[in-house]
């Protein structure tokens, strides 16, 4: 095994009369910062030359800004939001995706007290209408918009942007909208009222609010302040100790609207005086090779990503030697989360790092969530198995309560969220008793937590509930899938009980009728459950986050409206 720091893992448990089990770490979380621009003052003072941010430029090179350097635009940056009259009330909306000038952007509101929102770019680029962005819009009612590429946006803001609110670009000004540009506002000098504003800023000051789809469709406004995202960091060094031996060096392709991307790994070297490379590709077929270029140039000291991520690199890491070399020269830890990873990969990813350089690399996974900053639960020098998350970090509680066999769980800690923006009916009901109530089921074995589900996610058939995880899970080793491309839900017609069906998108190596009834029998077999509909369908039906969460509710509303697409002209075979 590869030497790692990291802090042993145990639990202090006791039992409630209700049946709750609570867990919480015995070892103590250290102090933390009060605001996170604190951490870029002390690196911009003990490391001013070290690079903090790089990107690609239009030749194909890397911009670079030092700490020194980005401590002067975030002042000048948050001097210009003081002058235009930006607060609590009037807030800084973000449309573009990561870059130098949104981070500096978002520093820049933090240093000023400013809270501001980074938005999925999706919902400006991608969509037909833009309803999304327009409720967006009017739960923030934003005082500045920035889109870094603004012609791409002339759209979405022609739909959406409020009349007397200024947009900022860094390039390719939308024509029919007038815009400043973002070298115009870093001239901007700062002032004692940059050092007042920022004096004032605590730990119960919003940094950000964080758009989540939701179950409705509705977008959640998570608030994360600078308390929520301080602690966080503490609690990630507390457990990832070589964090404290030197700057962490990260190339990451996270999107920063999502609090893997924009809190935990930005955070991560944020708080730690690293350097991050903003990766502009992205696990997916057209943009990958981005991110394998960027890879054969960076050796990064950790890897903190999503399942699909390790799927799409590991052809390239076996073919590809200077890849290779690169991608294991200074890694300390492979890390992943958000979605599960099966045991058949897991496997192949161990192997893989044994071949490529004669160690195990430790493998661990946890579980979070955008209303806890994220980090929450973690495994430990005992790496990590499929559907295995740990137990709690130092500074968390958990309370595990039953839920229809299964335990839900519910967390407590400094980096818990203080609610929603603008929603206190959702905040009523997922924060109670100071608990946050996550809807993840899981359940212990040997002391070990395992994820296995949501609550929204049970499906009840002839009174007996079975999760959708266990049913997507039993498939997973299953010839003629394609490797986390299996979705199960529950749906019912109006007057008839509840269903069970499965989509499935194949890889094209099984027939079709046979696949379907190796899917039937498999399920029979290890649920003891019928499957009322199989539906074959062509690739990317199976919907995903871009993170890599399965999205069971937008394919369960495809099946019901009928527009989900089969693959090779096959229909759902019912029971």
């Amino acid at each position: 095994m590869r030497p790692v720091r990291i802090a042993p893992s145990d639990t202090v448990v006791r039992h409630g009369p209700d049946g709750s089990i609570y867990m919480e770490s015995p070892f103590p979380l250290g102090p933390y910062a009060s605001k996170l621009t604190e951490r870029l003052e002390l690196w911009a003072a003990e490391s001013p030359d070290r690079t903090f941010l790089a990107e690609r430029d239009a030749a194909g090179g890397w911009r670079r800004v030092s700490y020194r350097e980005a401590l002067a635009i975030v002042r000048s940056l948050a001097q210009a939001m003081l002058s235009r009259g930006l607060s609590a009330a009037r807030p800084l909306l973000i449309l573009s995706g990561n870059g130098i000038d949104h981070a500096l952007l978002a520093l820049g509101a933090m240093y000023a007290g400013v809270p501001y929102a980074p938005i999925a770019p999706a919902y400006s680029l991608q969509a037909r209408e833009f309803t999304t962005l327009q409720q967006i819009f009017e739960r923030m009612q934003p005082g500045l918009v920035f889109a870094a590429e603004g012609a791409a946006y002339e759209r979405a803001l022609a739909a959406t942007l409020p009349p007397g609110v200024e947009l900022v670009v860094s390039s390719s000004a939308p024509p029919s909208i007038p815009a400043t540009t973002f070298v115009e506002l870093v001239a901007t000098p700062a002032t004692a009222a940059v050092d007042e504003a920022h004096a004032r800023v605590d730990g119960d000051t919003v940094a950000k609010i964080l758009f989540t789809s939701g179950s409705t469709g509705r977008p959640k406004g998570v608030i994360n302040t600078q308390r929520m995202l301080c602690s966080n960091q503490e609690m990630l060094r507390s457990v990832f100790l070589f964090l404290q031996d030197a700057p962490p060096v990260l190339c990451d392709w996270l999107p920063w609207n999502h609090t893997a991307g924009g809190n935990h790994n930005f955070g991560i070297v944020l708080y730690n005086g690293g350097t991050l490379y903003i990766d502009e590709g992205k696990p997916t077929a057209a943009h990958f090779g981005a991110t394998v270029r960027n890879l054969r140039e960076v050796p990064c000291t950790a890897h903190f990503t999503v399942p699909r991520f390790y799927e799409m690199l590991m052809p390239h890491l076996r073919s590809d030697r200077v890849l290779r070399d690169t991608f294991f020269k200074d890694l300390k830890l492979i890390f992943y989360a958000a979605a599960g990873l099966g045991q058949r990969f897991w496997d192949e990813l161990r192997d893989v790092s044994i071949e490529a350089c004669g160690e195990e690399l430790l493998i661990m996974t946890g579980l979070g969530a955008t209303e806890t900053a994220p980090f929450a639960i973690c495994t430990g020098l005992d790496g990590a198995s499929a559907g295995m998350i740990g137990l709690p970090c130092p500074g968390m509680a958990l309370k595990l309560t039953p839920v229809g066999g299964k335990l839900e769980g519910r967390v407590r800690g400094p980096n818990i969220t203080p609610g929603y923006y603008k929603d206190e009916a959702l905040t009523a009901n997922s924060i109670r008793d100071g608990w946050l109530h996550t809807g993840d089921l899981g359940y212990l074995s040997d002391g070990e937590l395992f994820v296995c589900g949501r609550v929204k996610d049970v499906i009840i058939v002839n009174g007996r509930k079975h999760h959708a995880q266990d049913l997507e899970w039993s498939l997973d080793d299953l010839a003629g899938i394609r490797r986390g491309r299996v979705v199960a839900f529950g749906t019912a017609e109006r007057g008839r009980p509840e269903r069970a069906v499965i989509v499935v998108e194949p890889s094209g190596t099984v027939p079709a009728d046979v696949l379907t009834d190796a899917i039937r029998r498999r399920i029979v077999d290890l649920c003891g459950l019928l499957i009322h509909d199989v539906v074959l369908v062509r690739r990317g039906m199976v919907a995903r986050t871009t993170s890599g969460k399965l999205r069971r509710a937008a394919t369960k509303q495809r099946y019901e409206q009928g527009d989900l697409e089969v693959a090779g002209g096959q229909t759902g075979l019912h029971a």
